[in-house]
């Protein structure tokens, strides 16, 4: 073999020595390089654990903050409760002073001039009096002097009066009694007003309906000049709604529809506001105007009608309901009674199974389950375990998208899921510190979400039975919601705000307020089919529908909280005469129902804002409506103490 054969065959193989020493080369920086890049990794992902255990500190922090301020602002106002009881005993103790040459009556605890000085004189007089005589009142005294004292605590009656088609507190929102003295000039004023035949009613009076509607009497309350209601417990107006039995017979508040009276306590109410509306000045008053202006112009005036002024060809009138059509509207919808489920005290809510098949109620002590087509109970839910005196409304009820569990809340701050089949408690969430008045199942069935007077939103894990998720705000949470996808909770407040959180993070990715807004407490929310949009109403009168931006949680804002504005108000409907307490959409989307105080159910165009019926099917308040799922029927609930299925369907035009 020649030289050159020898080189030929010798380069091949150390060209091969050399590749490979570059992938082994290359091989060994690809190492290094991942070596690296791990070891960054795990440095981020320690900090961001340790970064989301901060934040959660942080969250678990300001909670306990947020409770003990509550705490310690309650004792504060009970104190402050507790003197001002002491100081308008002492007042109403040293009686009215006499009339000073001849003045008339007084209405505001003043007189003018001179004669106000000689009142102050002779009040500091009687005072010392009776301080040398150990404070004894002077005859005929007493008489002025109310049994109970009011209370004024976050306990207070929220909803007192609204299911019965009596007015609440005047000036103040519901559930929020004014100050002593303050009523007490309420009281002067009521007497003068009922010693005036005809005089008009104070302001939260409940307008008379006319009385040839079918039996559908005058509700007008005797108190509706705008006296304070003192707050009662349940067994107090239990006593005198028994005391007023037999008095009348054709007042649709009956003494078992007067038991609505004491459903609920007030949230914490703490803002003052008139019920049914408020006073608006500048350009919040002109675009009420403008609202009120566009609803007669679309015809949503249908419940300040009286039905024999109503032409045959816009009414449908049965033996104890009637229809009334929008005349400025195209006729697309009817409705029909399906079934009236008769109970023993009012019906606070009402809800359908998925399937549609079944519809469970909620009323005093227990919850029951109709069969939709028959109009037969399947079964009666009552817990004999619970101990407590009266009355034990359940607020709420909500079927598993399963159909297994119904769910119910109460008087007693507890959850109770019930095994329908077996009829027996499978659960109990407990945790709430006052009285809840919503809940509602996730999609999934897996997560049920609360709201309660104690201000805080609850979501609650079925599996586990624990509370997953706390999302406190400023007021009582009188509604909640869960969006269709499970990804979002609303709720509704006495401080006149609806909020949308993310049920996974807690962040509040939607603050839906003035000028938007609602004027006056929040008492039903519901997102429609598609969860793009929500519905809320409110006693301000009103319904309005918000679209739902898609929301943007800001992990670098403050914790739990969005930094931009969400949702926008797209349409706000005008027409009710009274509170509204109940919103729902269709399944189809195509119609918004309302129930309200002013006892009808309206149907709504969420498309133009428009009226299309209202229903007048109850003699008290409709305190809630529930569309079927399947959609073609709906429910309502009223303290006349009925259930009623409808069915509504379109028109051939």
């Amino acid at each position: 073999m020649s030289y050159q054969q020898r080189m030929m065959q010798q380069q091949p193989a150390h060209r091969l020595n050399e590749l490979l020493d570059a992938i082994k080369q290359e091989f060994e920086t690809m190492t290094n390089e991942a070596s690296v890049y791990r070891m960054h990794k795990d440095e981020f992902d320690h900090k961001f654990t340790q970064q989301t255990n901060e934040m959660q500190q942080i969250r678990q922090m300001i909670y306990e903050l947020e409770g003990a301020h509550r705490k310690m602002k309650e004792s504060y106002e009970e104190e402050i409760v507790k003197l001002k009881r002491e100081l308008d005993a002492r007042g109403r103790s040293q009686g009215p002073p006499p009339a000073v040459h001849g003045a008339p009556p007084h209405l505001g605890g003043q007189l003018p001039g001179q004669n106000q000085q000689q009142q102050q004189q002779q009040q500091q007089q009687q005072a010392q009096q009776q301080a040398q005589q150990g404070g004894q009142p002077q005859p005929g005294q007493q008489q002025q002097q109310p049994s109970q004292p009011p209370a004024l605590h976050s306990s207070s009656n929220a909803f007192a009066g609204i299911m019965t088609g009596q007015p609440g507190p005047a000036g103040g929102a519901p559930g929020t009694l004014a100050p002593p003295q303050q009523q007490q000039q309420q009281q002067q004023q009521q007497q003068q007003q009922q010693q005036q035949p005809g005089g008009p009613g104070g302001p939260g009076s409940y307008a008379p309906y006319n009385g040839s509607n079918n039996g559908y009497s005058n509700a007008t309350n005797a108190s509706g000049a705008g006296g304070a209601t003192p707050t009662a417990t349940a067994a107090t107006t239990a006593t005198s709604t028994n005391a007023a039995a037999g008095a009348s017979t054709t007042n649709p508040s009956t003494p078992q529809a007067q038991q609505s009276a004491s459903l609920a306590v007030s949230p914490g109410s703490k803002k003052s506001t008139t019920p049914g509306g408020t006073v608006n000045s500048g350009p919040a008053a002109s675009s009420t105007e403008a609202a009120a202006a566009n609803a007669v112009a679309l015809g949503n005036n249908l419940a300040e009608m009286e039905l024999d002024k109503v032409p045959p060809e816009l009414k449908k009138q049965k033996d104890d309901w009637f229809v009334l059509y929008n005349e400025r509207a195209p006729r697309m919808l009817d409705v029909d009674i399906v079934q009236s489920l008769d109970h023993h005290s009012v019906v606070c809510c009402v809800r359908f199974s998925a399937d549609g098949k079944y519809i469970a109620t909620g009323c005093n002590k227990s919850a029951q389950i109709f069969d939709v087509n028959t109009g037969q109970l399947v079964c009666k839910l009552q817990d004999e375990t619970a101990e407590r005196e009266g009355d034990l409304y359940i607020r709420s009820v909500c079927f598993s998208p399963d159909g297994k569990y119904l769910a119910t809340v109460a008087e007693d701050r507890q959850i109770r899921v019930w095994d329908i089949n077996t009829r027996t408690i499978r659960y109990v969430f407990s945790g709430h510190e006052q009285d809840i008045y919503s809940l509602e199942f996730s999609k999934n069935g897996r997560h049920i979400a609360s709201g309660s007077g104690d201000r805080t939103v609850r979501m609650w894990d079925m599996e586990s039975g624990q509370c997953i998720l706390t999302l406190s705000i400023e007021d009582g949470v009188t509604t909640v919601a869960i969006s269709p996808d499970g990804r979002h909770v609303a709720a509704g407040s006495l401080d006149r705000t609806v909020r949308v959180w993310e049920t996974s993070t807690g962040f509040l990715v939607e603050r839906l307020e003035i000028p938007d807004g609602h004027k006056d407490s929040v008492y039903s929310v519901s997102f429609t089919p598609d969860g793009k949009q929500l519905v809320s109403g409110s006693l301000d009168k009103t319904i309005k529908l918000w679209d739902l931006q898609a929301p943007q949680s800001s992990a670098g804002g403050a914790a739990g909280v969005s930094s931009s504005k969400g949702g926008v108000c797209v349409r706000t409907f005008v027409g009710h005469k009274d509170f509204v307490l109940s919103v729902a959409a269709t399944p189809d989307n195509q119609w918004i129902l309302s129930g309200s105080k002013d006892r009808g159910v309206q149907f709504w165009d969420p498309r133009n804002g428009q009226v299309q019926l209202m229903l007048q099917g109850h003699k008290n308040s409709v305190i809630s409506v529930a569309p079927s799922p399947t959609g073609g029927l709906f429910a309502t609930g009223s303290g006349d103490c009925r259930a009623r299925i409808w069915r509504y369907y379109p028109v051939m035009r």
